[in-house]
Parts: structure tokens; C-alpha cells; sequence
């Protein structure tokens, strides 16, 4: 009996080891940043480094002043809300009210899958597609800007605004909607008036998320915004280039001496990003936390009814920021007199509307819906299509065995492709048994209190966290401080951080969904807290744990900026499995021979289409384990 009870303490203290590990990880990590990051403040001066306006960190007379990183940050971000989160919205409302049952049990898995696609491949698109189409169709020198780096985060951050809004609108009880329609409203006065402002909460929760996705991007804007660390001018100048506080970390970083005042003022803006970003995931993470305890919750209440004073704050600061932007853009881009016009002719349209009888107006409020589902679906199968088409013809068993030759304008891309395996397999050795051992711990060992909530909150703000952040540091500390250098051991590391909060998070998830009589049940039989979580709970749990892992395993081959100054060298002739050597990935890969390789093209494609395979495939494998789970499993 005394070897059982020792058995079950140790197993509960490694849990316990394992679910306090992500905390202590976010508060290093913290940590590290601010050790590196806070002698710039005292170096160039907190007001100067904050408020000045030029950021040229390499001349005679070196200044770093973030400002014009910021306002790139900010005009980029504000621009691709204004595009995705329309199409978003209407999208999700068509998703949940309007299209047939078929239909939405495609469009909804479709859309998470395309949530999955690698940012170096968005931002491959935009280089090769999009940013050529903006130079020819407005006569620009270049199509390099900040209207193309908006145009693809918001393509980004589409998957992400459409899935949580979906949520949200479906989770609207079914009794509200009738009892609008059975006092005689139409559907799209009942979608209008009542799904809508009750989901108004989740919904607002999707577009913060997809604003945290596009602050936090950095290989797409990279790829696409020219990347010159200048304010617009004019402001309003959307064809300018502009440089975001994320990309100047990709571009700079690799080239710094450790210790000097550039070096420090990248840890700088490390340090106010990782704050930008986290009061915008945490803002989320709020909003969503509420609406679980609401669903959960007996009350009578709507799960998303907000009180109608706050209804209206939250209408009239939305609709007016937007007024507001969109009148500064038009006075700019317009004149006055374009934009006096244009505003008279959306009154019009406007007082026409209120005339019109109900259904025409449905017709028409339908028709715009449908009109913006179609557009999203097809904006992203634009992507898909263009990659698959031109990528297609590189295929070939040499292009998949062999090492890459003259710069990788020939040859294959063998030792990538075993190098991200590499990359993705030692990351989950080192990430998977702290993340198990953590949702475990979370949901069977410890009671909801102080301390569960400090650990989620350590495991969000994990998750939330820019990957360029995650480079940075992986740099930083296993690269240099403790001298691993540019090698595989530290690559691994560096992923194995980024994924772990995913893993701690769906295992949780799945074991909270295994109903509490299966435990009871074990535990009147005579079995200890760990052989029911080991026999009982485990067992019908693994679905969503295996999801979780496959979801990691899909994020971490995916992405660049954590291991371009970690682990990557741009080509190799072998495969090296030490662990101390670097290696070759697709997705560095891929970006190395866009930006860097002229005649590069051909193989550029084809290992886009490689990727996309790649991440695209885990993530399928995922969604169809899942939704297997979800109809074969019924507590």
C-alpha cells in the first residue's frame, strides 16, 4: 500500500513538474527579453527610443527611434481588418444561417484547413502573384507595400475570423431565432437584429484574434511591404513601403554583434511587441472565457447577450472608427469634392434601403452575403490554385530525392525535406511529454483555482506569442548564450517552446470531455487517481490528444521565423542528424529562393507545393480524427 501511495505522489509531482513548466518557460522567456532588452532604455533614452522617428541602426550616426516601425505595424494591421473582417463575418453568418447542411459541413472544415497554410507561402503568393498584379494594374514602380502586406494578412487572418465567428452565431440558442421568426420577422431581420448582437461578443473576440494574427506575422509582411523603415508620405499613401516591428526582427537580428546597441534595441522591440500582443490575445482570451462560463452557466440568460447599453457603445465605437478611417482614407485618396460625392451617393443607397419592402431587402442583404462567402472561398482557392498549377511541373522523383544544385535553381530538395522531419520530431520529443503531462495535470489532478488559472494564463500567453519572438529568443539564448550555435539541437528547442502551449491545451480539452461517471466508476472499483487516468480516462481521450499533436506537428513544419537564425542553412548536400550541425527546411527553404535566388522560380513552386502537401495533410489527418471522434463517441 505505502509502494501505491508513493507511485501515485511521485506521478503527481511530475505532473505537476510538467503543468508548471509552461508558466515558468513564459516567465524566462519574459525574462530573457527584458535581461537583453533594457539597457536600450538607458543607452538611446525611453522617450527617444519610443518617439523617434527614424530607425537607421547602421550609419555614422546610428538612430533608433521605432516610430515608423510602429506606424508600418499599425497601418498594415488596420488595413487588412478593413478587408478580411467584412468578408469574415459575412462569411461565417453565411456559413451558420444561411448555407444548406452539405454545404457548411464542407465550408467549415475547408476553412480551418486553410487556417493551416504555412505564412512563407502567403507571403511567396504575394511576391510572385499579387505584389507584380499591383505594380502593372496601378502603374507603381513597385508592388511592394503596404496595400499588398494588408491584402495578405488579411487573406491570413480570414480562416481565423470566419472559424470563431461561426462559433459564436451557432452558438445562439435555437429559441431566440424562432421566437424572431414567430413574431413575424424575416430570417435576415432575425440574423440582423438578434443573432448578430447576441454573438457580438465572440465575434468581437474573432476579430481581435485575426488582429493578433497580423501584428504578430512576420515572414508574409517580410515578404511583401518593401520593407523601408519610413512613414508614408503622405500618411495615407498606400503604395509606400513600409517596415513592421516583426520584420525588422527577421531582417536584422542575424547580422547584429551580441552586446552592442543595436543588439539591444532589437530586444527593445521584442519587449514592446510581446506587450502589443499579449494585451491583445489576452483582451480574446477574456472575451472567449466569458462566454464558456456563460454556456456553461444555468441561467436563463442568452449565452451571449450583452445588456443593450453596451450593445450600443460597442456599435457606435465600431462604426464610428470605422466612419472615421474611412473618411480620412477617402479625403486623401479622393479630394474633397470625390468624397462629398461618393458619401452622397451611400446616403442615397442608404435611404433607398429603408424604402424598399423586407423581402427585396433580404434578397439584397443575402445576395451581398453569399456575394462575399463566394469571394473569401475563392480569394483563398486563388492561392491553392496558383501554387498546384505552377508547382505541379517541378514534381519528379528527382526533384524529391535529390540535393539542390546551382543555388537551387536545379537539383531537389531531399535534405529539406529531412531536415524539417528532423526539426518536427525532436521538437515534439522535447514538447510532447511536458505538454501531456501538464493537461493531464490541469484536468485531473488540481482543483480550479489561483493556481490553474496562473498556469492557463501561462500556457496563453505562450501560445499568443509572435514565432519572431520565439526566434529571437531561441537565438539569443541557445545559439549564443549557451553556445550551441546554428544547429539543429536548437532549433528543435526553439519549436519545442512554440508548440507546447498547443499540446497542454487540446489534451486538457480532451480530457475534460470524458465525462466524470467513467472516473467515479473506475474509483468505486477500488483503482488509484493514476491507474483511472492511465486505464480509464487516457484511452478514451487519445483522439483529441493525437488532434493536438497533429496540429503541433503541422505548426512547427511550417513555420520559418523561429528557426532562421536557429537551426537553418540554405543548402546542404546531406542530411546531417547531428545535433549540433544545421539543417535545410522547406520552409526556409522556399523563402531563401523567392527573395534571394533569381531563375528560382520553377524550383520555388515546387517546393511551395511540397509544403502545402505537407501542412495541409497533417492538418486534414487531423480534422478527419476529429470528426470521426466527435460521431463515434456519445457520453
Amino acid at each position: 500500500m505505502n509502494i501505491f501511495k508513493l507511485k501515485e505522489r511521485c506521478i503527481r509531482s511530475l505532473l505537476f513538474i510538467s503543468s508548471v513548466s509552461a508558466t515558468l518557460i513564459v516567465i524566462f522567456i519574459i525574462f530573457f527579453l527584458f535581461l537583453e532588452g533594457h539597457e536600450v532604455f538607458s543607452e538611446i533614452g525611453f522617450g527617444e527610443f519610443l518617439l523617434g522617428k527614424e530607425w537607421v541602426p547602421i550609419s555614422i550616426s546610428p538612430r533608433f527611434g521605432i516610430i515608423p516601425l510602429v506606424t508600418g505595424t499599425i497601418l498594415v494591421t488596420i488595413g487588412a481588418l478593413l478587408f478580411s473582417v467584412p468578408l469574415g463575418i459575412a462569411c461565417a453568418i453565411f456559413t451558420a444561417e444561411i448555407a444548406p447542411s452539405k454545404i457548411k459541413s464542407i465550408m467549415k472544415p475547408a476553412i480551418e484547413l486553410l487556417a493551416g497554410i504555412p505564412s512563407v507561402v502567403y507571403g511567396f503568393f504575394g511576391m510572385m502573384v499579387l505584389s507584380d498584379w499591383l505594380r502593372i494594374r496601378f502603374d507603381q514602380p513597385s508592388g511592394s507595400s503596404w496595400l499588398a502586406g494588408s491584402i495578405i494578412l488579411g487573406i491570413m487572418a480570414l480562416p481565423t475570423i470566419v472559424s470563431v465567428s461561426e462559433d459564436a452565431i451557432s452558438s445562439v440558442p435555437r429559441y431566440y431565432k424562432d421566437g424572431s421568426l414567430a413574431m413575424g420577422a424575416t430570417k435576415w431581420q432575425t440574423i440582423k437584429n438578434v443573432v448578430v448582437p447576441s454573438s457580438l461578443s465572440g465575434i468581437t473576440a474573432a476579430v481581435i484574434l485575426g488582429m493578433g494574427r497580423a501584428i504578430g506575422e512576420t515572414m508574409a509582411v517580410l515578404m511583401v511591404t518593401g520593407n523601408a523603415a519610413v512613414i508614408p508620405s503622405p500618411l495615407w499613401n498606400v503604395f509606400s513601403p513600409v517596415r513592421t516591428m516583426t520584420a525588422t526582427l527577421g531582417i536584422e537580428i542575424g547580422e547584429v554583434p551580441r552586446g552592442g546597441v543595436h543588439y539591444h534595441a532589437l530586444f527593445g522591440i521584442a519587449i514592446i511587441l510581446f506587450f502589443i500582443v499579449l494585451i491583445v490575445n489576452m483582451s480574446a482570451n477574456t472575451i472567449m472565457t466569458r462566454l464558456k462560463e456563460k454556456h456553461t452557466s444555468t441561467s436563463k440568460k442568452s449565452i451571449f447577450t450583452l445588456s443593450e447599453s453596451t450593445i450600443r457603445k460597442l456599435k457606435f465605437g465600431f462604426y464610428g472608427l470605422i466612419s472615421i478611417i474611412l473618411l480620412y482614407l477617402s479625403l486623401s485618396a479622393l479630394g474633397i469634392v470625390k468624397t462629398a460625392l461618393f458619401i452622397g451617393f451611400c446616403a442615397l443607397i442608404y435611404f433607398i434601403s429603408k424604402k424598399i419592402s423586407t423581402k427585396n431587402a433580404q434578397r439584397a442583404a443575402f445576395s451581398l452575403i453569399i456575394l462575399s462567402a463566394i469571394t473569401a472561398i475563392l480569394i483563398l482557392g486563388l492561392i491553392l490554385y496558383f501554387i498546384v498549377y505552377r508547382g505541379v511541373g517541378a514534381l519528379s522523383w528527382e526533384f524529391l530525392t535529390e540535393a539542390p544544385r546551382n543555388n537551387g535553381r536545379e537539383g531537389g530538395i531531399y535534405p529539406a525535406i529531412i531536415g524539417t522531419i528532423y526539426l518536427v520530431v525532436g521538437s515534439l520529443l522535447f514538447a510532447l511529454p511536458l505538454g501531456i503531462g501538464a493537461g493531464i495535470y490541469l484536468s485531473e489532478y488540481v482543483k480550479e483555482g489561483k493556481l490553474t488559472k496562473i498556469i492557463r494564463a501561462g500556457v496563453d500567453n505562450l501560445n499568443g506569442m509572435p514565432s519572431i519572438v520565439f526566434g529571437l529568443f531561441g537565438f539569443a539564448f541557445f545559439v549564443l548564450y549557451l553556445n550551441f550555435g546554428v544547429s539543429l539541437l536548437a532549433g528543435q528547442l526553439t519549436l519545442a517552446f512554440m508548440v507546447l502551449p498547443t499540446i497542454i491545451r487540446t489534451t486538457e480539452e480532451a480530457l475534460k470531455a470524458v465525462p466524470q461517471a467513467a472516473r467515479e466508476g473506475s474509483l468505486a472499483l477500488g483503482a488509484t487517481k493514476w491507474q483511472t487516468t492511465k486505464k480509464v480516462v487516457l484511452p478514451s481521450a487519445m483522439p483529441g490528444v493525437l488532434t493536438g499533436t497533429i496540429l503541433a506537428v503541422g505548426r512547427a513544419a511550417g513555420e520559418t521565423a523561429p528557426i532562421m537564425f536557429t537551426a537553418v542553412v540554405f543548402t546542404q548536400r546531406f542530411a546531417s542528424p547531428s545535433a549540433f550541425k544545421p539543417v535545410m527546411a522547406l520552409t526556409y527553404h522556399l523563402y531563401m529562393l523567392a527573395t534571394s535566388i533569381p531563375g528560382a522560380e520553377n524550383n520555388a513552386y515546387g517546393t511551395a507545393l511540397v509544403l502545402l502537401i505537407l501542412v495541409l495533410g497533417i492538418n486534414l489527418i487531423a480534422i478527419v480524427i476529429r470528426g470521426r471522434y466527435k460521431k463515434k463517441v456519445r457520453w
